[in-house]
């Protein structure tokens, strides 16, 4: 069988195929191996193009495209899909629902390997018929033919699983609602009861300083609030804090202000007296008003 094997194939097709099939066999163990289902699942994938291609490669164009379209395209989303829809966490595979189901797969995939051995070693090969009268009644008459024929039962239960699959995603992720939902007058009477922040906050960032939406805005006591931020920022502790920076310009206002009503000729706040108008009663306006001029100059 070596040596007709050796005769009949040529060197770039042993070449293609050991390579194809040493990707196909790590991407079927990857599928089983795999902790997470999807991975899982994109690996199934990759391991049915593999076999696309070696249908395309031996001639049957049109079950190579099959291959590719109904089942890597169709049927893998339709896992995908049920997997997403449901949820899979690993979690899930360290609970058993059955107990002893463990050892059950073992001793079930024990027995199917022990089976597929014995029927490789008493397999016998016949003279190869090769591509032309294989195909010479028609690819897709061929391939229809054994489907509606010899594999109609095989073909029918393949469908009411894949049907079976995506019905019970929907029934597995559907919730019927147990209670009434709650009107908007009800939610503000819960909200009030439990004492949370009814009136709206105020907008992040601090104005006339900054307005960047990764500083707390500040409440009318001059404190920063960390509900003004983003929760995503709230939670990756990516706030930052100005309200020290606020503080050293407001005594860097008062403390300008108060030399201003040191020098002469200034209003005191105790004496009444008008030196420089009505705004030197107020030390902030003053300041405020020092500010603008020299701005302005």
């Amino acid at each position: 069988m070596t040596a007709l094997a050796a005769y009949t194939t040529s060197t770039g097709e042993a070449v293609q195929f050991w390579v194809l099939a040493t990707v196909a066999v790590i991407g079927a163990l990857c599928t089983i191996l795999m902790r997470k289902a999807v991975h899982s699942a994109l690996c199934l994938a990759g391991t049915m193009i593999i076999l696309a291609v070696f249908y395309l490669a031996n001639g049957a164009y049109f079950l190579g495209i099959v291959q590719i379209v109904v089942y890597t395209g169709a049927i893998m989303m339709l896992f995908l899909f049920v997997v997403m829809l449901v949820g899979v966490t690993a979690a899930d595979s360290l609970k058993e629902t059955i107990k002893g189901q463990r050892w059950l797969a073992a001793l079930c995939g024990l027995g199917f390997a022990i089976l597929l051995f014995a029927g490789i070693g008493n397999a016998s090969l016949k003279d190869f018929n090769g591509l032309a009268k294989a195909n010479e009644g028609g690819n897709v008459e061929g391939l229809a033919s054994l489907i509606f024929t010899k594999y109609v039962f095989a073909f029918e239960i393949t469908g009411a699983l894949l049907i079976t699959a995506t019905v019970g995603a929907m029934v597995l992720t559907h919730r019927e609602r147990t209670e009434r939902a709650k009107t908007q007058r009800e939610r503000a009477e819960e909200r009030v009861r439990e004492g949370k922040h009814l009136p709206p906050l105020p907008a992040p960032g601090v104005y006339a300083r900054h307005n960047a939406v990764d500083i707390a805005g500040l409440l009318p006591d001059g404190t920063p609030s960390e509900l003004t931020v983003n929760q995503t920022l709230r939670e990756r502790g990516q706030i930052r804090d100005v309200s020290s920076e606020a503080l050293n310009d407001l005594r860097a206002l008062e403390q300008r202000a108060a030399d201003r009503l040191e020098r002469p000729g200034s209003v005191r706040p105790d004496t009444g007296r008008s030196g420089e108008g009505d705004s030197g009663s107020d030390p902030v306006a003053a300041a405020a008003g020092e500010q603008t001029e020299e701005a302005s100059k």
